[in-house]
């Protein structure tokens, strides 16, 4: 790869326009001809949608908690590979790790280990010469942090610009760019963040170009990019799954993805992981599809949002009924948060697929963070015992209603997750980059 220019977007907290930042500079620097390779620190999924949408490639997570830190440079050159310029969207604050962790698994955690140069997003609106003193300490905390630059975001005036580059000046830090307050581009949101691109493509569309429009004009590209430049060599090989896995799985079985509005969290390595274990990986919209493709000897039913369209999803009888025979004639599925839901009895008392015998419902409680978990039986995605980590993110309850194994035992206390026959369904995301062998197995599985 040599030496790719890289350049990571932070920001001092959550809510200061990371996303925002990063998702207009892809999309300005790709309008001007740049292979631009989007990349997000940390589990999100929604986020790597609007990357995905403003770069023309696959948005991909880089996360050392998911897939340890010893795969995070392969996994960036595996991603990056082809592109002139990787963009990293940093997490929450700068140096806001895995909880109990001190920095790992944090934005300057991945900086350091790309050796990348960051650009502080701060929004000023509520400060003046304050505002050196936050990037002073930001700069400071850490040396090995190499903070390259500053863009001021909601500035209200010239005159509040002005108060602003001049107390930045004493840091001898450049600002990189000033965007003012601005009603005018939002990216609506629901109780779990941004609401996903494919849900609302067209309008996201011209979010992502107005972006492109604001941002590469409110911002010097050119210096942005000269920092990006700055970024030494880079050694090590790329990540390849064909490597992950080992040799394929004979017949090449059918793996059926499910996609659409209502099931949009995925990572795209798992799919790579999928064929290079010998799968063929098809798609399949629960949403709009009467029936699984012919030949689908496997589901995977990863996360997204089955709340905001179980009536719809409910409505498809035929669908449901044919995920419950595949179910019950030992057809193999592993189910994530949002899939878990579907496999349910009833979502709020909307009837789904009926594999597990379970209720789900909605709640108020947030249940988010990283876990560490056992697997404690083997099922078509693990063997007994076999450790991994991962990650919850819903404000749903599932109560069983029959008794049924669990997927996982946390170390911590408590069990999580159903396993029954060839079917595996849990809350927990799981970032299969991280674990190669879940790939292979689920293939075999497929019979």
């Amino acid at each position: 790869m040599g030496e790719l220019p890289r350049i990571v977007i932070a920001a001092p907290a959550s809510g200061h326009g990371k996303t925002t930042i990063a998702v207009g500079l892809m999309a300005a620097f790709a309008r001007r001809g740049v292979r631009v390779s989007p990349h997000k620190v940390g589990p999100d999924y929604i986020d790597p949608g609007y990357h995905a949408l403003a770069a023309g490639r696959p948005g991909r997570n880089l996360d050392p908690f998911l897939v340890g830190e010893h795969r995070i440079v392969p996994l960036f050159r595996h991603g990056a590979r082809g592109a002139q310029l990787a963009i990293i969207e940093g997490v929450m604050g700068l140096y806001d790790g895995a909880q109990g962790r001190g920095e790992f698994a944090s934005t300057a955690h991945v900086a350091k280990l790309l050796d990348a140069p960051v650009v502080l997003v701060v929004d000023a609106a509520a400060q003046g010469r304050s505002v050196a003193a936050l990037v002073h300490g930001f700069r400071a905390y850490d040396p090995d942090v190499r903070l390259g630059g500053v863009i001021l975001n909601r500035v209200g005036s010239d005159r509040h610009e002005e108060i602003l580059r001049e107390a930045i000046a004493g840091l001898g830090l450049p600002v990189l760019g000033v965007l003012r307050r601005t009603e005018s581009i939002a990216t609506p949101s629901r109780h779990l963040g941004l609401i996903p691109v494919a849900e609302r493509r067209e309008e996201a569309v011209r979010t992502v170009d107005a972006l492109a429009e604001l941002v590469g004009g409110a911002v010097d590209l050119e210096a942005l990019l000269a920092l990006a430049c700055s970024a030494g060599p880079l050694p090590g090989a790329d990540w390849n799954p064909y490597a992950e896995v080992g040799d394929p799985v004979a017949g090449r079985p059918q793996v059926a993805l499910a996609a659409g509005p209502a099931f949009t969290f995925s990572y795209a390595e798992s799919a790579e992981l999928l064929r290079a274990a010998g799968a063929e990986v098809v798609t399949f919209d629960p949403l709009r599809d009467e029936m699984l493709p012919p030949d689908a000897l496997g589901l995977v039913i990863g996360g997204g949002f089955p709340e905001v369209y179980a009536e719809e999803l409910s409505a498809n009888e035929t669908l449901r009924k044919q995920i419950a025979d595949f179910a019950a004639t030992g057809g193999a599925i592993a189910a994530e948060c949002a899939g878990l839901l579907y496999l349910c009895r009833e979502l709020d008392g909307t009837p789904m697929c009926g594999v597990l015998a379970a209720e789900a419902r909605m709640t108020e409680r947030l249940t988010l963070g990283y876990r560490e978990a056992i697997a404690t039986r083997s099922s078509p995605l693990a063997r007994c015992g076999e450790r991994v980590r991962g990650h919850e993110f819903h404000r749903t309850r599932v109560t069983p209603a029959a008794s049924t194994p669990a997927a996982w035992a946390f170390p911590t206390g408590g069990v999580e997750g159903f396993v029954q026959a060839n079917v595996h369904a849990s809350y927990l995301h799981l970032h299969w980059a991280g674990y190669p062998r879940l790939a292979r197995r689920f293939v075999e599985a497929c019979r």
